[in-house]
């Protein structure tokens, strides 16, 4: 069951699909959606709410019932329209084809697909030009270059512009050209949605691309200037997070003369720092943090976080964190916790 707030035409609409749970980053995402993580002052989705921004397509972000208020509160500023998927957990979800179909079946218009967690460099504007002089389905390829990195994705083989194989996450990739999230459909192809998903189907989009490509004709855009990450799992998050942050420190934020920020930094409103600590390069620390005797770097502390003689490395730690005499690198730590070692 879905719940659609508002409705408009236009000859493309953009779907940004932000609806999964994201299990490779838990506990951070039991709490908070993926494409709301922090990317510096922005959050993932800013990033690819951007890039389509421009083109006047009508924004649809389709995201789940658990963090609708998020949400909501992210699209206050915003002119997109929120489509709802009524689940709240990760047993529940429909699955991203399924989901794209329920969001897309009742529009006459095509579609650009843009996965929520994807965050690129370069821009749309020769990709989408490229698919108007198609009108055929267009999938965006970026070289990864590595055949280890490439069994992560999907992986296409093309002939010429035309896809002629597309396997998810292959024990043996035959290319190092991985599918990026983001595709352009017809209305015909938008149509096949339907019956890809009456029968017992795999829930990946690049799934369907496989099965699409048995009975269309569909093509590849390789994208060859410019970065891509694919913010699956906490590394991909923090090498993101380190590509994009640029330095910002709230004007409340009270440093003391003994301590020393190495930007870039994101220091939020409310933090407090002090007794010899230094933060940088590469750290986020979000409101109301109390930071006292501790080294944070390439590290992303939410809210109310409390550090005293702590040192954190490569690290995430959820809000309302508190962490005393002890050094944690390349660590997730849930909300709420307490961890203290012996002085």
């Amino acid at each position: 069951m879905f719940f659609i707030y508002s409705t408009d035409s236009e000859s493309m609409k953009a779907v940004i699909m932000a609806g999964g749970y994201a299990t490779r980053l838990w506990p951070i995402t039991k709490t908070k959606a993926k494409p709301l993580l922090p990317l510096g002052k922005k959050r993932i989705i800013d990033y690819i709410y951007e890039k389509v921004k421009p083109f006047g397509f009508d924004i649809i972000v389709s995201t789940n019932l658990r963090f609708k208020e998020d949400f909501e509160r992210w699209a206050e500023d915003k002119d997109v329209e929120l489509v709802i998927e009524n689940t709240t957990k990760e047993e529940e979800k429909l699955g991203a084809v399924r989901a794209l179909y329920e969001v897309t079946k009742e529009i006459e218009d095509d579609i650009l697909v843009l996965a929520g967690d994807n965050i690129f460099s370069f821009g749309l504007e020769e990709f989408v030009e490229r698919y108007r002089s198609l009108k055929k389905p267009l999938i965006a390829l970026y070289d990864v270059g590595d055949v280890e990195l490439a069994r992560r994705y999907g992986v296409a083989i093309l002939d010429g512009e035309r896809i002629v194989s597309f396997e998810e996450k292959p024990e043996k990739p035959k290319s190092t050209l991985a599918g990026i999230g983001i595709y352009a459909l017809d209305r015909r192809t938008k149509d096949m949605l339907g019956e890809y998903v009456r029968g017992e189907r795999k829930d990946n989009l690049g799934d369907f691309i496989s099965w699409l490509i048995s009975r269309e004709e569909v093509y590849g855009f390789v994208f060859e200037n410019g970065n891509w990450y694919d913010v699956g799992n906490p590394d991909s998050y923090l090498e993101a997070f380190k590509m994009y942050l640029t330095n910002h420190v709230s004007e409340d934020v009270e440093i003391d003369k003994t301590s020393k920020i190495i930007p870039p930094v994101v220091i939020e409103e409310g933090v407090v720092i002090r007794k010899r600590s230094i933060i940088g390069p590469y750290a986020y620390i979000g409101r109301g943090c109390e930071i006292e005797t501790s080294d944070v770097s390439d590290s992303v502390i939410f809210d109310d976080v409390v550090l005293r003689k702590a040192k954190v490395w490569r690290s995430i730690i959820d809000e309302k964190c508190e962490i005393r005499n002890l050094e944690l690198s390349s660590s997730i730590i849930g909300g709420h916790a307490k961890i203290q070692r012996g002085e």
